[in-house]
């Protein structure tokens, strides 16, 4: 049993852990929206799928490629990269029209989705309180899409359908647990980038090497983000690290302030701090029924 002093450092470790990953998710969202200004969803894809691959291609062979991309359910893994390369569209999609606050703040909403989902689809039982909390981040949404007249733009719809394909992402997931992360990681990026290349060459546009640079830092920074997040889970336990998860829209505010000088409105902020509330109070509701590890390759929205 570990000692109180060491205890506490193990949780200062997961939480600068989960705070940093975060940061480089949303840095990493960020340089996506301005690339996704001048250059096609699928040429950013396939580079930035191409780029992860090269960093991840260590491990997989440490590992054994056959270990690493042989995996029980198939079809449900298929599935799964399916879903995630839609969302992670979806995201690219929606940021080129929408402030970044705007759409991680949208996505925020995705385990909420969760939980109303799982009862129908896995038959999972919520109480009273938990269904309210997701009423109010529901409200939250509202507030932040303001679906009056023509409001709700393209961009928005597409952060909503993009939140909740990831939630759809985060329920099949928790069928596929027993999978190792490395797994998870490499079979979620090479399934991203091959959906990339097979329409890249269509759409194909030059690059500067300024721009192919930035390309592939989006697949290095990814990569890193998820490594920080296995680490923060891997030493802390999980109710005290996931909420720092909501850190990310501290960050992408700052970014959309510094780099599009965008500045979140009445609207957008209190529509954050319903989603931020109803997820954390769900999530208390939920770690106190049945302790359930967060899945680390599922943190980042785009």
């Amino acid at each position: 049993m570990a000692a109180p002093s060491e205890e506490r450092a193990d949780n200062r470790h997961g939480i600068l852990c989960m705070v940093l990953g975060m940061s480089l998710f949303t840095l990493n969202d960020a340089i996506g929206k301005w690339l996704v200004e001048i250059y096609p969803v699928p040429m950013i894809l396939a580079v930035r799928g191409a780029a992860s691959m090269l960093i991840l291609a260590p491990l997989i062979i440490r590992a054994g490629p056959v270990k690493v991309f042989r995996v029980a359910k198939p079809l449900a893994h298929l599935t799964r990269v399916v879903l995630i390369a839609l969302e992670v569209a979806l995201f690219f999609l929606s940021v080129r029209a929408l402030p970044l606050a705007d759409v991680m703040t949208i996505y925020m909403a995705a385990p909420l989705f969760v939980t109303a989902l799982s009862v129908p689809l896995l038959g999972e039982k919520v109480g009273a309180r938990r269904w309210s909390a997701v009423g109010v981040g529901f409200v939250g949404v509202l507030l932040v899409l303001r679906p009056t007249g023509d409001v709700i733009s393209w961009g928005a719809m597409a952060a909503l359908a993009g939140s909740l394909t990831f939630a759809f992402t985060l329920i099949l997931t928790r069928s596929l647990r027993g999978t190792g992360a490395l797994s998870m990681v490499s079979l979620q990026t090479l399934g991203i980038g091959l959906a990339g290349a097979a329409v890249a060459p269509f759409v194909w546009i030059p690059p500067t090497p300024v721009h192919l640079a930035l390309l592939a830092v989006l697949g290095v920074v990814a990569v890193v983000g998820h490594v920080l997040i296995n680490r923060s889970l891997a030493v802390s336990p999980a109710a005290v690290v996931v909420p720092y998860q909501y850190s990310s829209l501290v960050w992408a505010m700052a970014l959309g302030w510094l780099v599009w000088n965008d500045v979140p409105d009445a609207w957008v902020l209190s529509g954050a701090a319903l989603i931020i509330a109803s997820g954390l109070f769900v999530f208390h509701r939920e770690q106190r029924a049945a302790p359930v590890p967060s899945v680390s390759s599922e943190a980042g929205a785009g």
